[in-house]
């Protein structure tokens, strides 16, 4: 019998400290960095975004969504057998221990399952959903809970405008388990290094001093240029792996980014706009977070029904991208 994998759980969490555009700019002008509302809004459809205090970490987000999935799939910690966070902004320094080990110490699981992070950036979620579907498809694996968490507030540089406004922090998860019926039916993953700079955070750690930069860096620009080639690309190459044409799709959630990019990918692949999920205006871009959150949101509004087909892609910094197709 063939094994598939299928999403059977969905959840979501945002920190409650809410920013508003208004109150971004205004923070900003009072260390002399002059934007607006309507200068943020109109480049990337972005009116809001979560940061988290001080003391919470990615892995306390996670665990947030991670229960609401547990609860929609009917499950309880110790059901799931694999674990796969996807961030950029580990709990500890070096990604060691894996903020997969700390979510699983966090949510009590106590069978020794496996624990692992991923980084791809804002490709992680669709990078992990990839593996942990592997996982299952070869049997060695039943039930997986994948995660995209970020604390990105914590790596913004408060003095550069193009960046510092775009970002926010949020996890997202799902739970992907063994089905005898089709769920995952494409996955489709690519990475070109050469592209690093664009997108990056240039500092490195050496004898216990930070070297360069701790804040992110992007070329908005080339960034741009590139997410709208790679991400029409990889998605018509997941639907062909799926058989099925995007006039199949019943939705498009792609990375929430910047809803201009956004836009683009839904016109390339000849989508309504009205199909595709849209959440980056209420969280900014929380990289490997973004995809699992607006997921989240249009299964629990109803939008996404059993048996409707629904692609997933994501870019980020690598430079990576990826795309899913699932059937709900």
């Amino acid at each position: 019998m063939t094994i598939y994998s299928k999403i059977i759980g969905t959840g979501s969490y945002l920190p409650p400290n809410r920013v508003t555009n208004a109150q971004l700019t205004q923070s900003m002008a009072a260390n002399g960095i002059e934007t607006s509302d309507e200068w943020i809004f109109s480049r990337s459809g972005i009116s809001a975004r979560h940061y988290a205090d001080p003391a919470t970490l990615s892995s306390d987000l996670a665990v947030h969504a991670a229960l609401q999935a547990l609860e929609m799939a009917g499950l309880v910690a110790n059901d799931i057998d694999l674990i796969i966070v996807a961030t950029s902004t580990p709990d500890h320094f070096g990604g060691f221990p894996s903020t997969a080990c700390v979510v699983q110490r966090k949510l009590g699981i106590t069978n020794d399952c496996a624990a692992v992070d991923v980084q791809a950036v804002c490709s992680g979620f669709v990078y992990a959903v990839s593996v942990a579907d592997s996982f299952i498809r070869g049997g060695s694996h039943k039930k997986a809970l994948v995660i995209g968490t970020e604390v990105f507030s914590r790596i913004l540089d408060f003095t550069d405008r193009t960046t510092c406004v775009l970002f926010g922090d949020g996890a997202g998860a799902v739970i992907l388990a063994a089905s005898d019926a089709p769920g995952i039916l494409s996955t489709k993953l690519h990475a070109d290094g050469r592209h690093a700079s664009i997108l990056c955070v240039p500092g490195n750690i050496n004898a216990g001093t930070l070297a360069g930069s701790a804040y992110l860096y992007m070329d908005g620009p080339a960034v741009f240029k590139l997410a709208v080639s790679v991400l029409e690309k990889v998605a018509k190459e997941a639907l062909l792996a799926a058989d099925l044409q995007p006039e199949a799709l019943d939705w498009l959630i792609p990375h929430q980014a910047n809803i201009r990019i956004m836009q683009s990918t839904a016109r390339k692949l000849h989508l309504p706009i009205e199909k595709m999920v849209v959440t980056v205006d209420q969280h900014g871009n929380t990289s490997a977070a973004s995809i699992p959150l607006a997921l989240d949101v249009a299964m629990r509004d109803g939008r996404i029904q059993p048996g409707q087909h629904v692609l997933m892609e994501g870019v980020g910094g690598g430079f990576t991208w990826g795309a899913i197709v699932a059937r709900m």
